[in-house]
């Protein structure tokens, strides 16, 4: 049987979150070893701060989007 391999919605959002989350930390680190080595440029700095941010915010939405709504 030759079916093609698709990924649910729910499936792309969980990986789409994943990938959010490596970036959100990949920054935060890249922030930390700016600011200790004390050659951060601070625009950059900013922009990067910005960025993560940015990043937050759709982690939310997309955490968001996956969580079931409760009827209380």
């Amino acid at each position: 049987m030759n079916v093609p391999m698709e990924m649910d919605n729910l499936a792309v959002k969980r990986v789409r979150l994943e990938v959010l989350k490596r970036e959100h930390r990949d920054l935060d680190e890249a922030i930390h070893v700016l600011e200790t080595s004390g050659r951060g440029d601070q625009l950059r700095l900013r922009r990067l701060k910005k960025q993560k941010l940015a990043l937050k915010d759709e982690i939310a939405r997309l955490e968001d989007d996956l969580t079931p709504d409760i009827i209380a």
